[in-house]
């Protein structure tokens, strides 16, 4: 689910990018973005997966969907803690071997995770899964950015992150109708089976002379939260984080209640949840480039507040038939959960400058991983101490307390001039 201005922040990953020597070929520059493409959709794939096959691995390993709902948790948060630290590390590696490496580590980790026997070793593959894929996914942005010239690198990174954009509308329902016909294990070989696929083309595809820059130091990437109105941008993104991750991450066990639609079909949803969220990025852009951030951001941030609460009306008053109500309020919230995050990246480049936006940008979305793993933890609570049909309300109070510490952020920012 990254989803970046790209046309405004070319090296959205690693300040190191800009070392890495980009010597190839039109050609063959293409086939490597297609090939960190279908490296970008197989992470993406196990990503957001999970949410569609919680009740299956619930029913698998013995567990409440309040329990299995961790397993987001913890993948979210070691990304974002793993991530950064992670990819300053290993700076100085060649760019060749760690992008395969890492995509191979990935490969083996899902199936770890395939054959795991208990809830807690499903949870230790998801840890070995959240290290790869953070190692995989900001060099892979970055080594996009390298091999093109500049006149084409937005369109380089809009390749790459595309790969987790189809994920959301295609991989993770086809994730969901193979966790119905096959089991929940099956869904973890496919995804490694797309990460070996990857792995090979990016062998083929990719130069062998790629080096690295100087890596830059985690305290210059921290150092970002200490300009004028950083933290509340941030903060912001974590808190919307938290909503959205609320409700996404039981949207399968909801759908059963509110609707009484299988988990099988509830696949048909996320496809739709998927297609809405890539019209709301570009909606979003538009808005940001006619209207500005702030403005998109004030009109956002409250549709999809509505949306969420929406959800938990339509389940408390129409269930198990409330469908027809539950459609609209899933496409309303993927138009304004991701129209709201394309300006949110114009907003943070804006507060740092153009020169620390790829240290920004990478920090912004390490603080939307700890909104996603806290949402999955929010969402656990309510289930538990309510049911599943509270999680819109409680993912509308986030998104709500989000859109305040917004107008505050944008208030103080104008008072500074």
């Amino acid at each position: 689910m990254s989803q970046l201005d790209l046309s405004k922040a070319p090296d959205v990953a690693v300040p190191a990018a800009a070392g890495i020597i980009a010597a190839c070929t039109a050609k063959s520059g293409t086939g490597a973005l297609y090939a960190l493409a279908l490296g970008t959709f197989a992470v993406g794939t196990e990503g957001f997966m999970i949410a569609a096959i919680l009740p299956t691995i619930s029913d698998s390993l013995s567990v409440t969907v309040a329990a299995a709902g961790q397993l987001v948790t913890i993948f979210a948060l070691v990304y974002a803690v793993s991530s950064p630290i992670l990819t300053a590390l290993t700076a100085s590696f060649g760019r060749r071997a760690l992008l395969m490496g890492s995509l191979a580590a990935f490969a083996l980790a899902n199936l770890v995770a395939a054959a795991s026997p208990g809830y807690w070793a499903l949870a230790a593959a998801r840890v070995l899964l959240a290290l790869a894929a953070g190692l995989y996914v900001p060099n892979a942005n970055a080594l996009a950015g390298a091999l093109v010239p500049p006149s084409r690198r937005g369109r380089a990174l809009a390749i790459v992150n595309g790969g987790i954009t189809v994920a959301v509308a295609v991989g993770v329902p086809l994730g969901a109708f193979v966790g119905a016909h096959l089991g929940w294990r099956a869904t973890f070989v496919g995804v490694a089976g797309m990460s070996a696929l990857a792995l090979a083309v990016l062998a083929i595809k990719l130069p062998r002379d790629l080096t690295a820059s100087p890596p830059a130091s985690l305290r210059s990437r921290l150092a970002v939260i200490a300009y004028p109105g950083a933290f509340s941008v941030l903060l912001t993104t974590t808190v919307w984080a938290i909503g959205a991750y609320t409700v996404y991450t039981y949207i399968s066990p909801y759908l059963t209640a509110a609707t009484g639609i299988t988990t099988e079909h509830t696949g048909y949803v996320l496809t739709l949840l998927g297609a809405s969220a890539v019209g709301g990025v570009t909606l979003g852009g538009i808005g940001n480039d006619r209207y500005g951030a702030r403005r998109t951001q004030a009109m956002t941030l409250p549709l999809m507040a509505v949306a969420f609460t929406g959800l938990t009306v339509a389940a408390l008053a129409l269930a198990p038939h409330g469908l027809a109500a539950v459609i609209p309020l899933v496409i309303l919230w993927g138009l304004s959960a991701w129209g709201f995050f394309t300006p949110q990246q114009a907003r943070l480049m804006g507060v740092v400058g153009a020169a620390n936006a790829p240290v920004a940008l990478s920090l912004n979305a390490s603080f939307m991983y700890v909104g996603f793993s806290l949402g999955a933890l929010l969402g656990s609570i309510v289930i538990s101490s309510l049911s599943v049909a509270w999680i819109g309300a409680a993912g509308a109070v986030s998104v709500a307390t989000a859109a305040v510490i917004s107008h505050l952020g944008w208030r103080s920012s104008a008072s500074r001039g």
